[in-house]
């Protein structure tokens, strides 16, 4: 159980101080690491923390370098009081709610880089190499700052949270990385801070997004397509013809994100698209193993 929320913390001192008091009592902390506009999706990540740890800190921090666009930064939607609320009803601790300087001091040089294939394909050639890095930095600096016994990561970003796990692997960081299943609507849409940026229409439109997926996943584990090209083919049809623009439709391994060469294995089916000026990511995994094909 842990315990409510009183109110956020903004500084680094102040919140090692706090969570240095819970330590000493015994207790265990978890970090959920967010940029704001928080939905259901997000109180899962914080409930499954809560259920596992005494001390919950969610940080909502919206991160500069992991934008490419600066309009997408300022049209990011903020709501500090409401996301405050929202943390603490799930379970959390301590909102963090630091300032830019507060997270990058001034003459800051200092950035964390993962390199190959994790960084390189996907979200990495269309956001650009900045965006896995100025991410990977700030979970960086969080998971320094607080220091937890685990994090809690969203599935419907599974690129950046294999990425997490390349880098708490390589630099020896003792925090364990629990991913958590994707939170959809009743009609199957990813949850998603920028669903508000929708219309009613536009929303209509976007559960295109999550049938082009599970209509690439069903034809992989019902045997209808005999090759990666002909699934993904679909999918993208589908796509197109509910008047949205992918960006890309993918079917990778999923743990490596190497494009799949055939279809076997647990295999990653990812997709970005655009509807008017939103960008939305959602993926589902598919083990294709002839003999017990699942959707998941």
């Amino acid at each position: 159980m842990t315990e409510s929320i009183v109110n956020a913390i903004r500084t680094i001192p102040e919140l090692r101080a706090q969570l240095a008091a819970r330590r000493a009592a015994g207790a265990s902390v978890a970090l959920v690491p967010t940029m704001g506009a928080l939905h259901d999706g997000h109180c899962a990540l914080i409930e499954r923390a809560a259920a596992e740890h005494e001390i919950v800190v969610v940080s909502i921090f919206v991160n500069p370098p992991q934008f490419n666009d600066a309009a997408d930064l300022a049209n990011y939607p903020r709501n500090e009081r409401r996301d405050i609320e929202l943390a603490a009803g799930a379970g959390a601790t301590f909102c963090f709610v630091p300032a830019v300087d507060e997270i990058y001091p001034s003459g800051a040089a200092t950035s964390i880089h993962v390199s190959g294939r994790l960084t390189e394909t996907l979200e990495g050639v269309e956001r650009g190499a900045s965006h896995f890095d100025g991410m990977a930095t700030v979970v960086t600096a969080l998971l320094n700052i607080t220091a937890p016994q685990a994090a809690y990561f969203g599935a419907k970003d599974a690129q950046q949270a294999l990425v997490v796990q390349r880098f708490v692997t390589d630099l020896h960081i003792a925090t364990r990385i629990i991913t958590v299943e994707t939170v959809r609507d009743q009609e199957g849409l990813a949850l998603s801070s920028r669903n508000a940026r929708l219309s009613d229409e536009q929303r209509e439109q976007a559960l295109a997004l999550s049938a082009a997926l599970r209509l690439t996943a069903e034809m992989i584990a019902e045997r209808r397509a005999q090759t990666p090209q002909q699934a993904i083919a679909a999918g993208l049809q589908h796509l197109t013809d509910c008047g949205l623009e992918p960006e890309y439709l993918s079917v990778t391994d999923a743990q490596t994100l190497a494009p799949a060469s055939e279809l076997r294995g647990e295999l990653l089916i990812a997709c970005a698209a655009r509807l008017g000026e939103v960008r939305l990511i959602d993926n589902l995994t598919v083990n294709a193993n002839r003999e017990a094909a699942t959707v998941q």
